[in-house]
């Protein structure tokens, strides 16, 4: 587990650590403390190609808001290590519409700054699939797709896709953890995640057994949602 057996899933996101994360070295500082576990601020400066010094400064900041803290058990003597302490963070769609424009301000770059993660990750996959075996490139996806929906059913959809990706978090296993919005329900807006869908059927044929054999190794698998209304294009 990449934090402590204690770790949160998510912590919210108000006006103050808003502004204390919205950086974009900070937050590729803790979307790695995430993803890879506890590191020094070496170890991260050559993993982000950053210096020491910068990471140094900006993990220390992440402290000071409560986004990180020290590992002592990882470190061996002058050695300062530090893990995340929580596994993602949310962010409440009014802090979009603050009254204070540095507020908005910082939420406008915190959203921008996960779009760009979200953008070179796939950006990644797409330059190394190659080097993955069949059976991840298959289940890889790069899909997209359009509904004509009302606000409330577009919000219940979201929260279907949510529970669904959570119904296969296996239990006691903690998440690789992003930068991640969940926003709350809009007012007069369905507020309860639906059920996650019923287990799969037991698996009929050989791929599917392969799909569900414990055995099979398994990695990080990242999912990006996208979902937000467009405005019809102009009539040429």
């Amino acid at each position: 587990m990449p934090g402590s057996p204690e770790t949160p899933r998510h912590r919210p996101l108000d006006p103050r650590t808003l502004r204390g994360l919205a950086h974009p070295l900070r937050m590729r500082l803790l979307s790695s403390l995430r993803h890879d576990g506890p590191a020094t601020a070496s170890q991260l400066a050559a993993r982000l190609g950053e210096s020491s010094g910068a990471t140094s400064y900006h993990l220390r900041q992440l402290a000071a808001y409560g986004f990180v803290e020290d590992a002592p058990e990882h470190g061996k003597g002058r050695e300062r290590w530090w893990r995340a302490s929580s596994e993602g963070t949310s962010i409440d769609h009014t802090l979009f519409s603050d009254p204070d424009p540095s507020v908005r301000g910082a939420a406008d770059l915190f959203i921008h700054e996960v779009a760009h993660q979200h953008t070179q990750e796939v950006g990644t996959w797409l330059a190394t699939a190659s080097e993955w075996p069949d059976d991840w490139r298959r289940a890889s996806d790069l899909s997209d797709f359009t509904l004509r929906l009302t606000p409330a059913r577009a919000y219940e959809l979201k929260q279907r896709v949510h529970a669904l990706v959570e119904s296969y978090r296996e239990p006691g296993a903690a998440p690789p953890g992003e930068p991640t919005t969940v926003p709350p329900a809009p007012p007069g807006e369905p507020t309860t995640v639906p059920s996650p869908p019923p287990a799969d059927p037991a698996p009929t044929s050989p791929t599917e057994a392969t799909a569900s054999d414990t055995t099979t190794p398994t990695a990080a698998v990242r999912f990006h949602f996208h979902a937000f209304p467009q405005a019809p294009r102009p009539s040429i």
